[in-house]
């Protein structure tokens, strides 16, 4: 059976969120499987799961049956967030309006919460206020900067401009070996978890190398899943710290060496930049290894 639906409203939400929304019994892996084998189409055409729907699209399920897409009453996991984590967010705050937060994420704690997650930044957000959203992501290792709108407004306007690629990211990565130029820029076709070719664009520039240890400066023009541990992989000096794409490094016992330390964009012509200080182990792993952090950091931040 087909099914057709017609978008008469201008949600702007992913198409996976949006059928969730329809039918409250789908799963994320139901939803991608068959976006992918073109049971679930936009326009007559093929698409993907983050596609954002608009206003008349034409949402076509080619395999619509009632037992497959059904609505069910779906009990939300009632996450208590222990002041502990609270008091830790909100010592993690930089910044904050009424329209948005910046936090310096901790390693260790997932952004959104999932089967094994028990407490995320996403679970902290929406027990202090309903209303504040995600706008990106940080790899549960990863620490440094993550924005977080605090109503509708503000989180679509975040996304619009991250799809025009007009906020900027800065990382600091501790890598072992070094990259054979001092600065390039990095073009890779990587697989994404449905095995998808999808193209991703990275900057980099190297601060500092001692010990066989490499400080590099990422600027990634795309954001995709583990791209910068991929291209590091890709260079030839994966992130120390790095359980999934450095598995035969000399560093054990390291928390992965990925932060994100600086965010610039422009809002109604009024620019901001933030940056977040390096977390405790980092900044000894760099002392042990006696590796600067440069003063002229933020010069570097405008070479790219």
């Amino acid at each position: 059976m087909i099914k057709k639906i017609n978008i008469n409203k201008n949600y702007e939400v992913r198409l996976d969120k949006y059928l969730k929304t329809l039918f409250t019994s789908l799963t994320q892996s139901f939803i991608e499987k068959n976006i992918r084998k073109k049971n679930i189409l936009i326009n007559n055409s093929r698409t993907k799961a983050n596609y954002v729907v608009k206003l008349n699209d034409n949402l076509i399920i080619l395999n619509f049956h009632e037992q497959l897409y059904k609505n069910k009453i779906v009990y939300k996991k009632n996450i208590k967030i222990s002041d502990y984590d609270l008091k830790k967010f909100n010592k993690s705050i930089i910044f904050q309006n009424n329209d948005f937060l910046v936090i310096n994420k901790w390693a260790e704690i997932a952004t959104q919460g999932g089967s094994k997650v028990n407490v995320s930044i996403d679970h902290i957000i929406k027990n202090i206020n309903s209303d504040y959203r995600l706008v990106h992501r940080l790899d549960k290792e990863t620490s440094g900067l993550l924005l977080i709108s605090k109503n509708l407004k503000y989180a679509r306007y975040f996304s619009s401009l991250f799809k025009q690629k007009l906020i900027i990211k800065y990382y600091i990565a501790l890598c072992e070996g070094s990259p054979k130029n001092k600065n390039s820029k990095v073009i890779l076709n990587i697989k994404n978890k449905n095995q998808d070719i999808e193209k991703t664009i990275t900057n980099y520039r190297v601060i500092d190398y001692k010990n066989n240890i490499t400080q590099i400066l990422y600027n990634p023009e795309t954001g995709k899943t583990h791209q910068l541990r991929k291209v590091s992989k890709n260079l030839g000096c994966s992130i120390i710290g790095d359980q999934k794409y450095n598995i035969n490094s000399r560093y054990t016992r390291a928390k992965l060496m990925l932060h994100s330390y600086a965010l610039n964009f422009t809002i109604n012509n009024k620019k901001f930049r933030f940056t977040a200080e390096l977390p405790n182990y980092f900044q000894t792993f760099m002392q042990k290894n006696k590796l600067k952090f440069k003063n002229n950091i933020e010069k570097e931040l405008n070479t790219f």
